[in-house]
């Protein structure tokens, strides 16, 4: 099976070449597809170089910034690969983390598989965002009769014809539940493995905020009563 990564990036120049070859050295059959919502940074300088010295990734640049959601959009409508998995372009998630995620997508156990912060080992989470996650997946979890332990969690891995079969429409951050959302309502099985996460300070350049979270309640609300799936 071949894999998918696609990394939204938005002004994320110092991070981008370690991630990178972060992501190049999982020995895991692959194509990277960098999409650049449009950043003001050197982020496109650093892909362009990224690209002479690698034939094979792939960058989709926005002329516009339109927000992490439409760029996980765009990733998963040019993803080629049997399985997708989301990488976010700074270094708060460990790559060395696939294999444990998507082993049971490779196995055929199942066709979803998140990777939760709050299974694994994690640090530099502040605690307002971290009590906000729990809310979140609270909510989720009795919205939708689940029990799933960190529904915003970035590793989000799907067999591909199984995300690219979900009408999406979020631009900002509540793609994450709209995706989780929809997933449930297809009754759709998510199998959750621990991951490892170092957050990233606001002053690092951390871009999600504590305010985002009230539009996730919505969202979650609106998927669970009026969504289309």
């Amino acid at each position: 099976m071949r894999l998918s990564v696609i990394m939204p990036c938005y002004n994320e120049a110092d991070s981008l070449p370690d991630i990178l070859n972060k992501v190049r050295a999982i020995t895991i059959d692959k194509e990277i597809i960098v999409i650049d919502d449009c950043s003001s940074d050197d982020s496109p300088n650093v892909l362009a170089n990224e690209q002479r010295n690698d034939p094979n990734l792939r960058v989709v640049r926005h002329e516009r910034n339109r927000g992490k959601g439409a760029a996980v959009r765009t990733g998963i409508a040019a993803a080629t690969g049997d399985v997708i998995i989301v990488q976010d372009a700074d270094l708060e998630y460990d790559p060395n983390d696939y294999y444990a995620v998507l082993k049971p997508i490779f196995e055929g156990r199942v066709g979803v598989v998140y990777g939760s912060r709050f299974m694994g080992s994690h640090t530099g989470m502040y605690f307002w965002n971290a009590l906000g996650n729990k809310f979140l997946t609270f909510l989720t979890n009795f919205l939708f009769n689940c029990w799933i332990s960190d529904m915003e969690t970035c590793y989000k891995a799907f067999r591909s014809e199984i995300i690219k079969n979900i009408p999406l429409e979020s631009n900002d951050f509540r793609i994450e539940p709209e995706i989780t959302a929809k997933i449930l309502l297809r009754k759709e099985r998510i199998f959750e493995v621990p991951v490892s996460y170092i957050g990233r300070t606001y002053e690092e350049g951390k871009k999600m905020k504590p305010s985002q979270g009230f539009w996730a309640i919505w969202a979650l609300v609106k998927y669970r009563f009026f969504a289309t799936v």
